[in-house]
């Protein structure tokens, strides 16, 4: 799945918790580089020390609003307000006020905040490279809801049908993927989908929302040369005809099978299951990161001669 990330090189797999200076001198990385959260070992010590001391540490801002723990959320609480349009529930803000929450704190990083997309989080992801003489053009379409490694595979197989591909992945309006999937999918509104997609070495454009029906005008617009789908079920649009019945009538339809069984649908139930487990590791992670806060404030405030030298 990381491999698949087009700024990724190199994937270590097992590679240890704890960044050392001999891990990035074996795999012949002059740094390492994290988000502007923390990560602690089961004593408390932060898991980049070595690295940090070195001065072999960089560290860039975490995409406010993205995280794991509103992610869980959406799918636990069955919400629809953070699909585009949608205003938060008191019911989904009561929870992103106190999700994971400790007893006798807040602290910055483990949380619920609000995603708010901008032109140029998009232009960072964006390859901004239009299709050359030469190259295939296939359009996929669909949700990519937590683009997952199901997603990869399809992508990467799509990938394999030409010398030179340039894929153009639609991403449906959420209203239009809820209409599809029901409850409350998308679990990524439009804005997170388009960047996840964005992110994969195999995508070159994105069509954010893109109409449910592939239509003459868009294969003419994107001069598209063949459409694919993987092997779920296609779902009639809303006036019961088949969305694909353009390029099936062209004969540029291909069905594509990822080989993989993993689905968004397996993903959430797998978080519905372990819900409570999720939920308690997530109130130790965060009653372990304000200890170790508190502990960096104390240190600050005492003079310098009277500093341990554990930060």
């Amino acid at each position: 799945m990381v491999q698949a990330i087009k700024w990724v090189d190199e994937v270590v797999p097992a590679a240890p918790y704890v960044t050392t200076l001999e891990t990035l001198d074996k795999y012949n990385c002059d740094f390492c580089v994290h988000g502007n959260d923390i990560t602690l070992t089961v004593d408390g010590r932060d898991t980049y020390e070595e690295v940090k001391q070195a001065g072999r540490y960089r560290e860039c801002k975490r995409t406010q609003g993205v995280s794991t723990t509103d992610l869980v959320g959406r799918m636990l609480l069955v919400t629809k307000a953070h699909h585009s349009s949608q205003e938060m529930s008191s019911e989904y803000r009561e929870y992103a006020d106190s999700f994971g929450k400790c007893p006798g704190g807040r602290n910055p990083w483990t949380g619920v905040s609000q995603f708010l997309q901008t032109s140029q989080k998009i232009i960072q992801f964006a390859s901004g490279k239009e299709p050359q003489p030469g190259e295939t053009v296939i359009y996929v379409a669909g949700a990519f809801d937590l683009f997952h490694i199901g997603h990869v595979d399809f992508l990467e197989k799509v990938h394999r049908l030409a010398d030179r591909p340039y894929i153009i992945a639609g991403l449906h309006f959420d209203q239009e993927v809820n209409r599809y999937k029901g409850k409350n999918y998308p679990i990524m509104n439009l804005h997170e989908r388009t960047l996840s997609v964005l992110a994969c070495r195999y995508v070159s454009e994105v069509v954010i929302g893109a109409p449910y029906a592939v239509t003459a005008e868009l294969l003419s617009h994107f001069k598209v040369d063949l459409v694919c789908h993987g092997k779920t079920e296609i779902i009639p649009d809303r006036d019961g005809s088949d969305p694909y019945q353009e390029p099936k009538r062209r004969g540029i339809f291909r069905q594509i099978d990822s080989g993989s069984n993993l689905t968004t649908d397996l993903i959430v139930q797998r978080i519905i299951t372990n819900r409570l487990e999720y939920e308690a590791r997530n109130q130790k992670k965060e009653a372990k990161e304000l200890a170790f806060l508190e502990a960096a404030r104390r240190h600050a405030a005492q003079p310098l001669g009277e500093r341990d030298g554990d930060f």
